[in-house]
């Protein structure tokens, strides 16, 4: 199931109208005019209701997202995309050089040659399918030169360590962009299970001859080079890309021949393979991960030709999420620790990991390429992306924890919201981290709502960021907002991430609901008017907590997880449920159903909105129809909202605005009639 937003959402894809479209619509129509009109004549204050929220939706901040950020090797430049616009800064800073190609050309995916002289970068074509251009340009200020048009989706391009070629990750004739994410082609006429592999090409830079290097009937998700130019290392499986990263091996790929050797055979999922410099191992992250691009676990590294893989963190209490070689014998990641950033260093050779800088912010590398040496090479430089509540995304470079800020493109954005507060408390005898973000204007000699933000996942974590989709504006609101890192989540390390394997809805709704029950104590919060909300893991952690208490005043749902017998037989990423419970429903249905909600419905009281996109391919739309129509024959109060043409992750701005819009008229209407009685 999806982790909280990831920061590199691909464009949406349309696809043709059919039926299952044309069902999702009806019962759009449905929620949001009969029922509306339902609740509006039940409630004339809804109006005021409405306004309020609206008002807060009109006076959020707008800030510019960066969307990737690479540091040139040798440590001098570094290259961003924003707004689907590229430019390159001196990492110590000074004057830009925005890059630019004719045409309404969406830029992303920037890479830099081993020299560091050029920059390649892919240009995706508008239009309903994905067709993309491969471009590289020089930084001395020449034009672009345009070596490529590809139709299907592209990503991840690479320079040779030569510079003479460029890999790529492509999948031709892609009719949609690729990852599970995304809105999923609707199902009509005679099914042939169509799979449409991403296969790793070699683009030769002199003659811009392109060769389709990895097998056919193999999905490449991740690779890097071997330093001498022959191959790469690779996460790839058999079969389709969006179900099966969940097994995924790592290979070693013959560039010549595309002929592929099984390295290691992970017991977990696998991530970010990087080879090192003397090409004779390969380091990746493993740990229990829930969805592909929600990294977390420990530092592996098995040697290059196969063997026996060694952890190299043990038992730390945290979770590394992007890793560097910066020496033949040491590596440098980025981790979420405790619900903050960190970044750290490990020798190959064992012993301690060494803290190198944590902080309560969220400083975040984006991209493949965030950590190199200046010219010297006496230091390392690196490239992230820092950002908190009080404090929008920019872009910053230098040695670790002593960065320079290269931009100031959201200077104007302020928060509408309240202050954050690092909030720790214990369940039993285990201890738990979350965020809590006090209420706008906060005055303690009030008494405040509380709404609960479940993130995704289960495998990711709420950190300390600028939010102006759920947190932010809930605050904005006049309400509390506990954002809790129950079992389950990165942050305390990896046995705690794997705290509720077999046991969703167990210890980690109780670390959740323990969270409550602390903050009512250090905080003036009204029980009566207590909410909970999440898209994903926290949508079914949101229908599987009103089953089990009466506490909540009001709930909502988004993209919720209501019945795992007939979940398992809809969404198109079953493998992911395998290392959560431990088999198939259909071998071990007892571990499924008691965590299931369907299974206690009868207990639920409290009023929930439902939102979901009706081509979600990880948690399908029917899992809400089936609580929407559970709830109606109970008789309990429920709004049910379909967006067309909308995946697991809402990519259509006007949709995800909507989404928010909802979500604060709902709890506002509900909140207030709880203070009525």
């Amino acid at each position: 199931m999806c982790a909280e937003m990831k920061s590199d959402l691909k464009s949406a894809t349309k696809i043709m109208t059919n039926s299952r479209i044309c069902f999702a619509a009806v019962l759009c129509a449905l929620a949001v005019s009969l029922f509306d009109a339902s609740l509006w004549a039940q409630n004339p204050d809804q109006a005021t209701s409405a306004s309020r929220a609206a008002a807060v939706i009109a006076s959020l901040p707008h800030a510019k997202r960066i969307d990737q950020a690479a540091i040139s090797p040798d440590g001098a430049q570094v290259a961003y995309v924003i707004d689907k616009e590229l430019t390159v800064v001196s990492a110590t800073g000074g004057s830009v050089r925005e890059i630019s190609v004719d045409g309404d050309l969406a830029l992303r995916q920037v890479t830099w040659s081993p020299d560091s002289k050029q920059i390649a970068f892919l240009a995706d074509l508008p239009g309903d399918i994905p067709s993309a251009q491969v471009w590289t340009a020089v930084v001395d200020g020449s034009s672009p030169i345009k070596h490529a048009d590809l139709k299907g989706y592209v990503e991840s391009p690479r320079f040779s360590p030569d510079g003479t070629k460029l890999a790529l990750l492509f999948i031709a004739d892609m009719p949609r962009v690729a990852g599970p994410l995304q809105p999923m082609t609707p199902l009509a006429g005679v099914i042939d299970e169509k799979i449409y592999e991403q296969r790793i090409a070699l683009l030769d830079l002199s003659n811009d001859h392109l060769t389709q290097v990895t097998p056919a009937d193999v999905y490449v998700y991740e690779y890097d080079w071997t330093p001498d130019g022959e191959g790469w290392a690779a996460i790839a499986a058999h079969g389709s890309g969006d179900s099966n990263w969940w097994i995924a091996r790592l290979y070693l790929v013959k560039a010549h021949s595309g002929e592929m050797h099984e390295i290691y055979k992970p017991k977990l999922q696998i991530a970010a393979p990087h080879v090192s410099p003397d090409g004779k191992n390969v380091a990746f992250i493993e740990g229990l991960m829930s969805d592909e691009g929600s990294t977390g676990g420990d530092i592996y590294m098995v040697p290059i030709a196969g063997g026996v893989a060694r952890v190299l963190t043990p038992n730390t209490k945290a979770s590394p999420y992007a890793i560097a070689w910066t020496a033949s014998d040491r590596i440098t990641f980025a981790e979420t620790i405790d619900g903050n950033s960190g970044f750290g260093s490990v020798s190959t050779q064992g012993g301690a990991v060494q803290t190198l800088w944590s902080g309560e912010e969220w400083a975040a590398p984006e991209g493949h390429a965030w950590v190199s040496r200046s010219y010297n090479g006496n230091q390392l430089i690196t490239a992230v992306v820092r950002q908190s509540p009080s404090a929008a995304p920019e872009l910053w470079a230098g040695p670790i924890g002593d960065w320079k800020q290269l931009t100031d493109l959201n200077a104007s954005a302020k928060p509408i919201w309240g202050k954050m507060r690092n909030v720790h408390w214990t369940n039993g005898t285990t201890q738990v981290q979350g965020w809590l973000l006090l209420p706008k204007d906060y005055v303690p000699s009030r008494l405040y709502p509380l709404v609960v933000y479940v993130h995704g996942g289960p495998s990711a974590a709420c950190t300390s960021h600028w939010d102006e989709r759920s947190l932010g504006p809930a605050s904005a609101m006049g309400y509390f907002v506990l954002c809790p890192n129950p079992r389950g989540s990165y942050g305390q390390g990896e046995a705690f991430t794997q705290g509720n394997v077999k046991d969703f809805g167990g210890g980690d709704f109780h670390d959740i609901m323990a969270g409550i029950d602390a903050v009512s104590k250090w905080y003036p919060i009204d029980s009566k008017r207590i909410g909970i909300f999440g898209h994903s893991y926290g949508g079914y952690m949101t229908m599987w907590a009103e089953t089990q208490t009466q506490r909540f005043a009001a709930a909502v749902a988004g993209a919720g997880l209501s019945d795992w017998l007939s979940y398992y037989g809809l969404n198109d990423i079953d493998e992911w449920m395998i290392p959560f419970f431990g088999a198939s429903v259909y071998d071990d249905p007892t571990v499924y159903a008691k965590s299931d909600p369907m299974h206690f419905v009868k207990g639920v009281k409290t009023p929930t909105l439902l939102l979901v996109g009706d081509r979600d391919g990880e948690v399908p739309m029917e899992q809400s129809v089936e609580w929407w129509h559970a709830l109606r024959t109970l008789n309990v109060p429920t709004k049910f909202v379909v967006y067309p043409n909308e995946g697991h992750a809402f990519v259509r701005p006007a949709d995800a605005r909507d989404y928010t819009l909802r979500t604060l008229e709902w709890f506002d209407e509900w909140f207030a009639r709880a203070s009525a009685h």
